[in-house]
């Protein structure tokens, strides 16, 4: 299994303690801490990933639940009207993002802020985010990491001026989080609230 560079401190740390807890015989503080240990492996896994590919999807950036699907207005980037596909993820889904399409990072900003339920319509706009911007073949797509009650680490692999591709890793976010998809009114949603989405594989938009 491929686990992502950033979580080798922490599965290291985590399995030197069980050893520790071994070492003094604390066999049910070992058994229990044992589970938590494999979480941790768990958490960080970073699976090669295949599905539809080319200029007319647009592939889901995260592993999680469709909590909301609305119309905003998105000034940063797109400048104007646009449909928001936010992604709940939970703490035990693969948390490396992926880039929903081929293109070039045209804008990164990163914005500390609080550390709400990422859940809530509000952690949008006031939890700590990272935001990139793609220009694509069909035109802009907007990318937000947002780091929730529990995330206190969003990294995002590229800077301005990078050509990036289809389903190639964007970032990590530690620990529960969201992303938002930024679309405009152009491209057709093709998943739905509840829906679960896998990053790198379902579609969850096509270019009109």
């Amino acid at each position: 299994m491929r686990i992502a560079r950033e979580g080798w401190p922490f599965i290291l740390a985590f399995w030197a303690l069980l050893a520790g807890l071994v070492l003094l015989h604390w066999w049910w503080a070992a058994a229990v801490w044992a589970l938590v240990c494999l979480w941790v492996v768990a958490f960080f896994r970073d699976p090669v990933r295949s599905g539809p590919r080319g200029p007319r999807y647009v592939i889901a950036p995260a592993d999680g639940l469709v909590v909301s699907i609305v119309d905003v207005e998105e000034p940063s980037f797109l400048h104007g009207k646009a449909r928001r596909v936010a992604i709940f993820m939970n703490v035990f889904n693969v948390h490396v993002n992926r880039y929903p399409a081929d293109g070039i990072v045209a804008y990164r900003h990163y914005n500390p802020g609080r550390f709400l339920n990422a859940a809530d319509e509000k952690a949008s706009l006031e939890n700590e985010q990272s935001s990139i911007g793609l220009d694509t073949p069909n035109g802009r797509l907007l990318v937000r990491q947002i780091a929730g009650l529990i995330a206190r680490r969003i990294v995002t692999d590229h800077d301005r001026g990078a050509t990036v591709h289809q389903g190639d890793r964007l970032g990590l976010i530690r620990f529960g989080s969201r992303v938002d998809l930024f679309l405009p009114l152009a491209a057709t949603v093709r998943v739905r609230v509840g829906e679960k989405t896998t990053a790198g594989t379902t579609v969850v938009a096509e270019w009109t």
